[in-house]
């Protein structure tokens, strides 16, 4: 008995012909995404009087004179300062959040002590805060303890674990490793510290990359804790020379200071790219986990 060969000579036709749609469909909404960062880096190289009156994507000439002045900084800080004092924060915050919030969920993950579920259930909720509702407190204890005008008040709080967000993160992660790992660290001799630092912490590696690439970026943009509480433009970063760029000129200098936003998205991009692998793993693997 024969049967009647299948086709699918136009199954196969359309397939080719649906991802070539698919992939014009992505490419294009990718050109639009990176529009806007397109325009940032050709505006950076735009006259002051093109800025605002030409809407073309390039310049008519290019104005390398933009990045010398953005080079200068603001109020006789140069770049470089500023762009130190905005790493210092952001390597601060990474440390601080890194070691606290791993900590902290080491011991809801895999610890049993009294209260644990709704101090878990405590920290969650703190997610729901508004940031603008623990300010002023924040604010006044550190004025009590004279840091005001320092660094401290953007880095102390990332070693107490008040990022409940990268807490919970860590947790889902390590509640899906399987607890024979410890069991053998303790049979070996091993206390909850040493399992935490020997076994746990190696195999946490994703989630807390995650939790370095999401402090450093929220900590680099974070415009107003910083505005809070920096006054000298010798500590300012390079988010508060942004706003100073333009208030330290009797006239509207765009151009340096789209150059000198370029400085500032730089070492974001470059931090992310280097990371991007991590970040993907860190998110499927810790994110998802239930």
């Amino acid at each position: 008995m024969t049967t009647a060969p299948i086709t699918t000579a136009p199954a196969a036709r359309r397939r080719p012909t649906g991802r070539i749609v698919l992939h014009i469909c992505l490419i294009a909404v990718l050109l639009v995404m990176l529009y806007p960062l397109a325009w940032l880096l050709a505006t950076s190289f735009k006259p002051a009087d093109e800025v605002i009156a030409s809407l073309k994507l390039l310049p008519s000439h290019f104005e390398w004179g933009n990045y010398s002045t953005a080079l200068d900084g603001v109020n006789e800080v140069s770049v470089g300062r500023l762009l130190w004092n905005s790493l210092l924060i952001a390597c601060g915050a990474v440390l601080g959040n890194v070691i606290s919030c791993s900590l902290a969920a080491y011991a809801f993950a895999r610890l049993r002590f009294r209260m644990r579920g709704p101090l878990f259930a405590f920290m969650i909720a703190t997610i729901m805060l508004p940031h603008h509702a623990i300010l002023i407190p924040q604010y006044i204890i550190f004025n009590q303890l004279g840091m005001v005008n320092t660094y401290w008040p953007m880095i102390l709080p990332k070693f107490l674990a008040t990022d409940a967000f990268f807490v919970f993160l860590i947790v889902q992660f390590m509640r899906g490793l399987p607890r024979e790992l410890e069991e053998a660290a303790r049979i070996d001799g091993c206390g909850p510290f040493r399992s935490f630092f020997s076994v746990i912490l190696p195999l946490t590696r994703p989630a807390l990359i995650t939790t370095a690439i999401f402090t450093f970026i929220w900590t680099w943009n974070d415009f107003f804790t910083q505005l809070i509480y920096l006054f000298e433009p010798e500590k300012f970063t390079l988010t508060l020379a942004l706003r100073s760029f333009v208030d330290a000129s009797s006239q509207s200098a765009f151009g340096p200071m789209f150059a000198m936003s370029v400085f500032a998205l730089l070492p974001i991009v470059l931090f992310f790219l280097a990371f991007q692998r991590f970040l993907v793993e860190g998110m499927a693997s810790s994110g998802l986990k239930g």
